[in-house]
């Protein structure tokens, strides 16, 4: 499986995940020239932004451990370009990760949903 392949099961596995825990999702793979948030959501009343994670190995670390300052700072940015971009953004809102370790065969091994894994 390719990296990029192994990404794309990763965000089916994400939403699938997310869906049984709550969250509604809203769009997938959000794209403007700031970059790219994998997965918008809503849980109840809080607008959910989320990076997915996956990773088939833990040679260089957990899924989580690979998101940077330089990273949480685009998602950062990345929110508030989407509230622009959609005339809102909700009070309640927060970045999530999801953290997915994969076996060889594309089968999770672990799926962890980290609430607030970037701070506003």
């Amino acid at each position: 499986m390719t990296k990029r392949e192994t990404g794309k099961m990763g965000e089916k596995l994400a939403c699938d995940f997310l869906g049984k825990n709550g969250y509604h999702i809203l769009e997938t793979n959000y794209r403007c020239p700031e970059g790219e948030i994998d997965i918008v959501a809503r849980q109840q009343d809080t607008l959910v932004f989320i990076e997915v994670r996956t990773k088939t190995s833990r040679l260089f670390g957990r899924p989580e451990e690979s998101i940077t300052p330089v990273k949480a700072a685009r998602l950062k940015t990345l929110a508030a370009r989407y509230g622009q971009d959609h005339a809102f953004l909700p009070e309640a809102w927060r970045i999530d990760v999801v953290a997915i370790e994969m076996n060889k065969n594309g089968r999770a091994s672990r799926i962890e949903i980290i609430e607030n894994a970037v701070s506003e």
